[in-house]
């Protein structure tokens, strides 16, 4: 028990103190684990030989992940990427096997080792990729997309490739392995101490794995409404989490006794349950499970780098992984251009998937059980999967700090020359700049519309919308578009400074122009108000006003009562930034300002008070706030 314990402390604490730090040097949280995992395993030697058996538990933090991706996606959704699965997962998965068996080949091995090691290399990290991509918010862009797809074919190629390795086996390697499966993620020993395939024959192994996917899939269509809905009954959210990890464990259990992989069976449950009204319950549940295993499988492969054997064989060991790391890239950087990925998402879909993935340790143990590569053959290829695996952070790097920057600067271009003039300037054309000049523009007023995006400015003139290339905040590029003959000048980018700027410049050098801003935040309606804007609009606070409305109408309150109260409450609010903007210091933290922190407490009470009819003239003041056209109060 003591053991377990101090165990259990050494790996929380490792987590604990390197994640943190990594995201806070912008590493990320996948490299932290990593390095946790090298420094109490290779580095301080406190972890050891029991790192292989945590690590098969915690691969099962892998099948929670697919099983949450599932739920994710709809079948329809599934249906609808059919072509990039198929194209880009096939292409990727077959070129890759055919190019590292060559390679393989070419350095001595025979074609049944050469292809197994094709095997193992042609797969990618689903755990690393999928968890970076959710952590930087890149999982819907077309090259987040275009790596799930190739990812979860890989997830389903594992299976006819488990069927494959036995039939390479060679008869000198026979007794000479270590007699262990890969078990976890992709299930390398499936079930060899319980089998419902044992002594079959292939139709009939074939018949089982049907029926097993048809009774996850019926299974979850149909059963599982009804027993959640029943244990939702009992109203202890204990139980309903004991249900969620049962339903996943079960599924990876029935798939593991049929030989298909535990991570695909859990993605199609999660796939048909995706439409369940339990769907959210199931996320939150299953979540912090997933977490805290993915974060234990980083670990332990970090812990699980033999570095004796990595420093005998440094430079055989580095070549390998970069040679393959490079034959990935240069197929995959072909199948983007192929399949038209262009800029970002074309590098984003290349760098992602360059590395060797979980799924190898799973493959390469099963090979050397199947005797058909050596062990110390695997033994080096393991290093070559797991240094694979820890580059693959720093490639995520590559992309944010060199391959982002330099394409955008790449995109730039000069300027358009403005050849237009109109009663109002609108930088900025993004989805809060558009609703404006199409109102302004059904109601018969010219618009000169500027925005940096040269993509945005394109797609808008082969709209119709007159549009120009260029940077609002250049005084030049404000001049060109007639910011002298101007009424109006709308700001509508969402960048803060740049929005604050080009209202200094414009009431600087037009005193007259009316000028109405797009702010982020209370703070920045207050630099607004100072740089000299008529006009704030707060991005949230509208949309929130009126969510307001329906909040009060579902407590039975009346349509023409919530709209004046709903009044009283914006005036109150314009006239209070009004008061508390002269209070305001940008130097000092808001919470830090007493006078701002000691008005804005004021200001709270008075708007309780009016609303609750508490003040001596609330009654008329909310009576007044809203009547209807041609009225006047009693």
């Amino acid at each position: 028990m003591t053991g377990l314990l101090f165990q259990a402390f050494v790996y929380l604490c490792a987590a604990v103190i390197a994640v943190p730090v990594a995201k806070r040097l912008g590493l990320g949280s996948v490299l932290g684990y990593l390095i946790a995992g090298i420094v109490i395993g290779p580095l301080l030697g406190l972890v050891g030989s029991e790192t292989q058996g945590i690590q098969h538990i915690a691969e099962f933090g892998v099948v929670m992940m697919l099983f949450l991706v599932g739920l994710e996606l709809e079948p329809r959704n599934l249906w609808n990427m059919r072509s990039k699965l198929l194209g880009l997962g096939g292409l990727q998965v077959g070129l890759t096997i055919l190019l590292v068996m060559a390679g393989a080949m070419a350095l001595g091995q025979p074609w049944t080792i050469a292809l197994a090691i094709g095997l193992v290399f042609s797969l990618s990290s689903t755990a690393i990729v999928l968890q970076t991509l959710n952590e930087k918010g890149l999982m819907k862009s077309d090259g987040g997309q275009s790596s799930f797809s190739v990812l979860l074919f890989q997830d389903i190629a594992v299976i006819p490739m488990l069927a494959l390795i036995p039939l390479l086996a060679l008869p000198e390697l026979a007794g000479h392995g270590d007699g262990h499966g890969g078990g976890g993620h992709g299930g390398g020993d499936h079930g060899a101490e319980m089998s419902l395939i044992t002594g079959l024959v292939g139709w009939q192994v074939a018949l089982v794995n049907i029926a097993a996917v048809a009774a996850v899939v019926g299974g979850g269509h149909y059963l599982s409404r009804p027993l959640f809905r029943f244990i939702a009954k009992a109203k202890l959210r204990e139980i309903f989490t004991a249900a969620a990890l049962l339903l996943v464990v079960a599924i990876a259990f029935l798939m593991t006794l049929v030989g298909l992989s535990p991570a695909l069976g859990t993605f199609l449950a999660g796939v048909v349950l995706a439409n369940s009204e339990f769907r959210h319950e199931l996320e939150s549940d299953i979540e912090p499970f997933k977490g805290l295993l993915l974060g234990l499988f980083f670990i332990t492969v970090g812990a699980g780098i033999d570095f004796g054997l990595l420093f005998d064989n440094i430079l055989a060991v580095l070549g390998l992984t970069i040679g393959l790391m490079l034959l990935k890239a240069l197929v995959l950087l072909g199948l983007a251009l192929v399949f038209k990925l262009r800029g970002a998402d074309q590098w984003l879909f290349t760098l992602a998937l360059a590395q060797a993935g979980e799924f190898g340790f799973v493959l390469l143990s099963f090979t050397v059980q199947n005797s058909v590569i050596p062990a110390d053959i695997a033994a080096l290829l393991l290093l070559v999967v797991a240094l694979s695996m820890l580059l693959t952070p720093a490639l995520f790097i590559l992309f944010d700090k060199v391959v982002l920057p330099r394409l955008t600067r790449d995109q730039e271009r000069e300027a358009d020359e403005i050849t237009e003039k109109g009663a109002a300037i609108i930088a900025g054309m993004g989805r809060f700049g558009q609703v404006i000049n199409r109102v302004l523009k059904s109601n018969g007023y010219d618009t000169v519309v500027l925005d940096v995006s040269a993509e945005m400015v394109e797609g808008f003139r082969r709209f119709g919308i007159g549009a120009f290339y260029g940077d609002a905040s250049r005084p030049d590029l404000l001049h060109s578009a007639g910011l002298a003959e101007a009424s109006l000048l709308v700001v509508a980018i969402d960048d803060v400074e740049r929005t604050t700027e080009i209202v200094k410049h414009a009431r600087r050098e037009q005193p007259d122009l009316h000028i109405i801003a797009r702010a982020r935040n209370r703070q920045h309606v207050y630099e607004l108000y100072k740089a000299g804007a008529n006009d704030i609009v707060r991005e949230t606070f509208d949309s929130a006003v009126r969510a307001s409305r329906y909040a009060l109408e579902s407590f039975g309150v009346h349509p023409h009562e919530v709209e004046k109260l709903v009044t009283v409450f914006v005036d109150h609010d314009r006239q209070a930034i009004r008061r508390l903007a002269a209070l305001y210091d940008p130097d000092i933290p808001v919470f830090e300002n007493e006078p701002y922190m000691k008005l804005a407490r004021e200001i709270e009470k008075e708007i309780e008070d009016t609303l609750s009819n508490r003040s001596p003239d609330a009654h008329e003041t909310v009576k007044r706030a809203w009547l209807p056209p041609g009225n006047t109060p009693d």
